[in-house]
């Protein structure tokens, strides 16, 4: 080896101590910064997460009210007979609705139905209809309602003779008394539907959950609102429902209120029945 060689590398210099120090000092400074853009992003992401799927539960809630708030009182119901003891098309309440209507179709006439027989065929009848009292009503084609007493096959007999006559395929519809309204379960406020209101057979199922408020107004056809306790419920024309959400879980950097997040979305439901009906 030459001696410049030898003397070029005797002369170049390392990294000092204090330099290595700098330079990790740096690195960690970067580090940290990523890190925490990271975190960041990945708070937001899980913030906009909950509020995308707190929307979408609020938006849930107040369409399936609006489809059966809409049609209560449809059937051409025998408000003096009632469903499940309950003889308004709607009984109002400031957190709560109960509603009555042929909301549901289940089946056909299979053959049709002459006026003055109790007796009809269906091309489908399940034991839905048999058992407790609330299973039992029913609306023939939307315009007579009955009560079934007895089931044999796809054979129904009615508590009364139908009063008109209706060919085969016509729809056969279920009358249900349904509640809408709030409760919580297990510590989640919960929107809940009973298709049974009023009955042993009462069942409170969850529409959606984090539904901390849900609120009533009624209205008449002049469009006055309608204090209640409303003495003659069917006075009512139209029902505003608000409804409020929140998200899953609270958030310790919002610091308003309690930390959750909520929307809050209100809708009138104009109730096309209810005139048909007085």
């Amino acid at each position: 080896m030459s001696m410049d060689l030898l003397n070029a590398l005797k002369n170049r210099k390392g990294i000092t101590l204090i330099e290595l120090l700098i330079a990790l000092v740096i690195s960690a400074l970067l580090i940290a910064s990523l890190y925490r853009t990271f975190i960041g992003q990945q708070k937001t992401y899980i913030v906009q997460e909950q509020v995308v799927e707190m929307q979408q539960n609020v938006r849930a809630a107040i369409i399936k009210m609006i489809s059966e708030i809409r049609m209560a009182g449809f059937g051409n119901l025998d408000l003096a007979a009632g469903v499940n003891g309950i003889t308004n098309v709607i009984t109002p309440s400031a957190n709560s609705i109960t509603i009555l209507g042929a909301l549901r179709q289940i089946s056909t006439l299979e053959a049709g139905a002459q006026a003055g027989q109790n007796l009809i065929t269906l091309a489908s009848a399940t034991d839905a209809f048999d058992g407790a009292t609330y299973h039992r009503y029913i609306s023939i084609g939307g315009l007579e309602s009955n009560i079934v007493s007895g089931r044999s096959g796809n054979e129904l007999t009615l508590q009364n003779p139908v009063t008109m006559n209706y060919p085969a395929n016509t729809p056969i519809f279920k009358i249900h008394a349904i509640t809408y309204g709030i409760r919580e379960a297990a510590g989640v406020p919960v929107l809940f539907r009973d298709l049974y209101s009023n009955t042993a057979g009462s069942q409170r199922v969850t529409v959606a959950e984090n539904i901390e408020n849900l609120q009533f107004e009624y209205f008449d056809a002049n469009g006055a609102l309608l204090s209640l306790p409303i003495a003659n419920p069917e006075l009512i024309r139209m029902v505003r429902v608000t409804v409020t959400a929140r998200t899953i879980r609270s958030d310790t950097d919002f610091k308003v209120g309690d930390g959750f997040r909520r929307r809050t979305i209100a809708s009138n439901i104009y109730v096309r029945n209810m005139e048909i009906i007085q």
